[in-house]
């Protein structure tokens, strides 16, 4: 292994998605929408890990228990999140690599499989919520058995397989879709609830209970594990370079920038989701007799009584749907990523998607076979804590490679950027220390 003139150990020439990398043309002039419109799609396609289903578990917990106290969490958690992601498609650009290969060529080789192990984990969680949560959909809509719903959902290998061979494009178009239906859903659910909107502005207030009271704390950190996406690093540092751009800083410069107004726009909507899920279940439950609702199958149940609609429920469950079928789409290319650059192996997709899917089916099917509906719930929050706890180990790396001079060039983090990602870093890490130790003890 030999430094190159970035301060790296260059480990393998490979890129990154090496089947799809520059594969989608920028155009080199005309004006700012034109060239905007070519980078359109990487921000949306890591938005959907900010509202997969196991988001839904602890917003709607958070919302029936605390009303709208949470909110507060849900917007630092996105604002984290902007920041995080503009640091991931920085890393991306300006140096070829994703955050894998990136850990591969900075760190030896133990630590970079103790990484890759704790990012596997990581997917798996994630993987666990988009199982569960397309399994309970099928179960709401269709009236399919839990244990029959998890199973279908291996299905979908097949239906990935098909969309890569077509392009990348084709499968950030179905991705924006899909998070237009969720997005309709949840405006329908957002005018029927009709929401104390003075208290939602309040909610939006820190608020010291959250630190204080250990439940509100253990459902706050993991809306952040749901919302922060660890994998979701490793996923945009590697689908903004699907971008066929010029190897010169010019190019490199309008293509963060392009990319970063996309990451942070398309952030705006996960937020405005994951909001109206955590007001939904405030508006719908918390004022209530209802507060005891913590799970995805009570609130589809409850929804149409309580407020006395008829297509409350049914919007619900399709935008349920719709979220799972979409974080099985990027979890499929993160999972890919995480292997293909921590350990310079490349799997077939089909297979890498089915050794993923296969690691979260089993114990989900355990848990739904032994405790049925209500076990799998807890198995959903439980994922997001798991998240939460594996996010430093992506953060910490992204954090320590873009503000270094040596492996970033010009394109380093300012002073602003860096002290602001490094306070952000040791929060998360604070957190999680704390949910550990008071699980422990």
């Amino acid at each position: 292994m030999i430094e190159n003139n970035k301060g790296w150990k260059k480990t393998s020439s490979n890129v990154s998605l090496s089947e799809v990398h520059r594969s989608i043309d920028v155009p080199q002039t005309g004006g700012f929408w034109k060239k905007f419109s070519a980078f359109i799609g990487p921000g949306l396609m890591v938005a959907v890990g900010y509202m997969d289903p196991g988001n839904w578990a602890t917003d709607i917990a958070g919302g029936a228990k605390f009303g709208y106290t949470l909110l507060s969490v849900i917007l630092i958690s996105n604002l984290f999140a902007m920041l995080l992601q503009h640091l991931s498609l920085k890393l991306g650009i300006a140096t070829g690599r994703d955050l894998a290969q990136a850990c591969r060529d900075a760190y030896s080789r133990p630590v970079s499989f103790i990484l890759w192990i704790l990012a596997e984990v990581a997917i798996a969680a994630c993987d666990l919520a988009e199982v569960i949560g397309a399994a309970v959909a099928l179960n709401l809509l269709f009236n399919i058995p839990l244990t029959y719903g998890i199973v279908i959902t291996a299905i979908d290998v097949i239906f990935i397989l098909f969309l890569q061979n077509k392009g990348f494009r084709i499968i950030e178009v179905i991705v924006g879709g899909l998070i237009l239906i969720i997005l309709l859903c949840f405006g329908y659910e957002m005018i029927v609830t009709n929401p104390d909107w003075f208290g939602v502005a309040k909610g939006l207030i820190p608020n010291q209970q959250i630190v204080v009271n250990p439940e509100m704390l253990y459902i706050a950190i993991g809306i952040l594990g749901a919302t922060v996406m660890p994998h979701n690093l490793y996923l945009h540092s590697s689908i903004v370079q699907t971008r066929k751009i010029e190897n010169t800083s010019v190019a490199k410069k309008s293509a963060i920038k392009f990319a970063t107004i996309d990451s942070t726009a398309s952030l705006f909507i996960a937020f405005f989701i994951n909001a109206a899920i955590l007001i939904m279940a405030a508006a719908t439950f918390h004022f209530t007799d209802n507060q005891h609702v913590a799970d995805i199958t009570d609130a589809y149940h409850l929804l149409d009584p309580i407020l006395g609609v008829k297509l409350a429920g049914l919007f619900f469950a399709v935008a349920l749907l719709a979220a799972g079928q979409n974080s099985t789409l990027t979890g499929t290319l993160a999972g890919q990523i995480v292997m293909e650059g921590f350990l310079n192996i490349k799997l077939k997709p089909w297979l890498r998607r089915l050794i993923t899917r296969l690691i979260a089916i089993i114990p989900a099917l355990i848990v739904a076979i032994i405790y049925g509906e209500r076990g799998t719930s807890d198995l959903l929050v439980l994922s997001q804590v798991i998240l939460s706890l594996q996010l430093s180990f992506a953060v910490v790396p992204l954090v320590a490679f873009t503000s270094s001079k040596l492996k970033m060039g010009e394109f380093v983090n300012s002073n602003l950027i860096k002290y602001t990602a490094w306070v952000v870093a040791v929060i998360i890490i604070s957190l999680n220390a704390y949910l550990l130790f008071d699980t422990i003890f």
